[in-house]
């Protein structure tokens, strides 16, 4: 009993040697609940790193929610503003309508004045110059019964501008004196339309245009203009930079048709009303659908 005391001793305590060397793993996977594999280090838990990865998942989710807010916002926003620019471009068509058919009044002797008065009707009194005629062109005739909707004619020709001198003013002016066709744009085809003497005149004033996308340059050598360039074409018949449309009354047998001013401007505003008030409550309703009707356990 006494010899075997020490090598008892020593076995209990190479036994507290090695519980102090490998205690603390197995101490803390006895609190998981879960037995020590001989060979197999502890590595601590990740648990405290998913939970600090929750917070920045759900900033990123908000983040997203308030960025796809603005795609309805947008929209909505462009609607309301199409249909602010429907009711101006509506009220700016009738009132060039009620100019179209005001009273005639002389035509002012300032040229500034003008830049007021576009499709106000004017009258003057002179004579045409045959010799400078222009010839915009290509160009279909407009008249009360097609732009009704009633004819659909579409036969091409062209809008002789003749030189007008002003008895009363003491300059000249270009007049637009009407549509003719194609095979009429020589003056030598219609001679009898050439009116010659003084005349009395009713037009419509017009200013310069500016030369749109996908229209071409105005020929000069050809004599064919595309877009009423008055500086141009004041150059081109030694006129003022004056351009007045004559009315259907101007019109003689065997001359240009008369009245060719189409007072009508795009009005596509409603299309466009649709479009951005669609898309606004298409995007508000997969908006709400994704983050504030969510599906239970999702």
């Amino acid at each position: 009993m006494a010899a075997g005391a020490p090598r008892l001793l020593g076995l209990r305590a190479a036994g507290l040697l090695r519980a102090a060397c490998v205690g603390p793993a197995r101490a803390s996977r006895s609190v998981l609940g879960v037995a020590a594999r001989p060979g197999v280090a502890w590595m601590p838990s990740r648990c405290g790193s998913s939970a600090a990865e929750a917070p920045a998942t759900k900033a990123d989710d908000s983040f997203l929610q308030w960025l796809l807010l603005l795609i309805p916002v947008t929209a909505f926003g462009l609607g309301t503003w199409q249909v602010q620019r429907r009711k101006w471009k509506l009220k700016l068509i009738a009132e060039l309508e009620s100019r179209v058919m005001a009273e005639p009044v002389p035509l002012p002797a300032d040229p500034m004045e003008l830049k007021n008065l576009e499709y106000r009707p004017v009258k003057v009194r002179g004579h045409f110059d045959h010799s400078k005629e222009l010839y915009m062109m290509p160009r279909t005739m407009v008249d009360r019964a097609r732009e009704a909707g009633r004819i659909s004619s579409t036969e091409s020709g062209a809008f002789v501008v003749t030189p007008f001198h002003c008895t009363d003013l003491g300059v000249t002016i270009l007049v637009n004196r009407g549509f003719v066709p194609r095979k009429k744009v020589n003056p030598e085809t219609r001679q009898k339309g050439q009116v010659e003497g003084e005349v009395d005149l009713t037009g419509v004033v017009r200013l310069t245009e500016t030369r749109k996308p996908f229209v071409p340059e105005n020929n000069l050598e050809r004599n064919h203009w595309h877009y009423r360039d008055l500086e141009a074409m004041a150059r081109t018949t030694g006129a003022d930079p004056i351009f007045i449309d004559a009315d259907f009354k101007s019109t003689v047998p065997g001359g240009p048709i008369g009245g060719q001013t189409r007072v009508t401007l795009r009005n596509e505003h409603m299309q466009y009303i649709v479009t951005w008030y669609g898309l606004c409550a298409a995007t508000s309703y997969l908006w709400f659908k994704k983050f504030l009707h969510r599906t239970p356990g999702v």
